[in-house]
């Protein structure tokens, strides 16, 4: 057992009215706790104990008090801001979240007893683990960016992740209208969110990951926390018959536009256009086109630039200009499996393209795989939440 570090005897009116204050027992790491010395009733105990260093940093600080009450306590530090609960009674207090890794904290408490206020401290660091895990990127994190309703939240971490679980419960979305939703494991170092059902458009959603000293397996701690806010703009669906040629687009349930387009000819699989729910994932301006997997002299090897590009899957499937298909726009399937659109169309489409759009494609006889880019919506919500760490 550590050594009791006394903060002192405080004497404060008349003979009698002393009120001791002490740490708790406790070791290095601030596994052990120690309880109050007997014959201080008064005594006010923190835990980690003062001097106290290498905390394990997804331990709690607690605070009682042996008789009269606690008035107050505050946690002062360079890492993240930590707050407690405090009991009814007000003996006792408990911090509600884990520290940052590798620094300093105080721990200032008042405590009142016999009608007199004192105050007792703990000063101690926490542990500095040899591997920490940070959030390596947040799609969307576009400043300003407007996104459309379908659009995930897709949170990639630096490194592998051990303990998901423990993680995953650090991680929280806060939509302004809510509405169900549940995060996917891609792999061992990227997670995603998708909604039940399309986000309200015209709202604000926060993400906030409180990962600074979430213990996430293997001796790997958080680093620091994460805040950011997520615009959701309007709603608009895109929907289109592949066999029809046409697709209509929509804006908060107001129909804008009709356009003709010449998709994937189907000849082969890999030039035939996917069916199913699609977002907008990026726009380009201009996008070279290129035969995946030939090379120049192999048959069916091209190489095109074209304009006003918006991709929808992974799989090399734009809208995008094409002025030498115009002439069968709306009436045949000539492409290498995009959707020809003609100039003018091709630039509206992409000014009001928003990351996230919905873009839902009938009529073909390739179905979209949910993970060829964003195709998410392709799997049903309950088959998705399965893919949670606390399912």
């Amino acid at each position: 057992m550590g050594s009791k570090g006394r903060f002192g005897l405080i004497t404060s009116g008349g003979a009698g009215a002393v009120l001791i204050l002490t740490a708790a027992c406790g070791v290095v790491g601030g596994s052990r706790t120690g309880g109050l010395a007997a014959g201080q009733e008064g005594a006010v105990t923190i835990t980690p104990v003062n001097g106290a260093q290498s905390v394990r940093p997804d331990g709690p600080i607690q605070v009682r008090v042996g008789e009269g009450t606690l008035q107050d306590v505050t946690v002062q530090g360079q890492g993240v801001t930590v707050t407690g609960t405090m009991s009814a009674d007000r003996k006792s207090w408990k911090s509600d979240r884990t520290l940052s890794p590798g620094t300093s904290y105080t721990v200032t408490v008042r405590a009142r007893h016999d009608g007199k206020t004192s105050t007792a401290t703990s000063t101690f660091s926490t542990l500095k683990p040899e591997r920490t895990l940070s959030i390596a990127d947040v799609t969307p994190s576009v400043k300003g960016e407007k996104v459309g309703v379908g659009m995930p939240i897709i949170v990639r971490f630096d490194g592998p992740v051990a303990d998901k679980a423990a993680v995953e419960r650090a991680l929280t979305v806060t939509p302004e209208k809510p509405v169900p939703g549940a995060w996917r494991w891609i792999g061992s170092d990227q997670v995603i969110y998708r909604t039940q059902t399309y986000w309200q458009p015209h709202q604000k959603v926060r993400f906030t990951a409180r990962l600074a000293g979430v213990n996430a397996g293997q001796g790997v701690y958080g680093a620091k926390d994460v805040d950011q806010t997520i615009t959701i703009g309007a709603k608009q669906i895109t929907t289109g018959d592949i066999g029809e040629h046409h697709m209509t687009v929509t804006r908060d349930g107001r129909k804008l536009r009709t356009i003709p387009f010449s998709a994937g000819n189907g000849t082969t699989r890999e030039y035939t256009t996917t069916s199913g729910i699609h977002l907008l994932m990026g726009k380009e301006n201009p996008v070279t086109m290129e035969a995946p997997g030939r090379k120049p002299g192999d048959p069916g090897y091209y190489k095109t630039v074209v304009n006003y590009g918006v991709r929808f899957s992974n799989s090399g499937e734009y809208t995008h200009s094409m002025p030498s298909t115009v002439s069968v726009q709306g009436s045949a399937n000539v492409s290498h499996g995009c959707l020809n659109l003609s100039p003018s169309n091709a630039k509206w489409y992409f000014d009001i393209a928003q990351r996230g759009d919905i873009l839902k494609l009938t009529g073909s006889s390739r179905r979209l795989e949910w993970d060829n880019g964003w195709g998410f919506w392709q799997m049903p919500f309950d088959q998705w939440k399965q893919g949670s760490a606390l399912a």
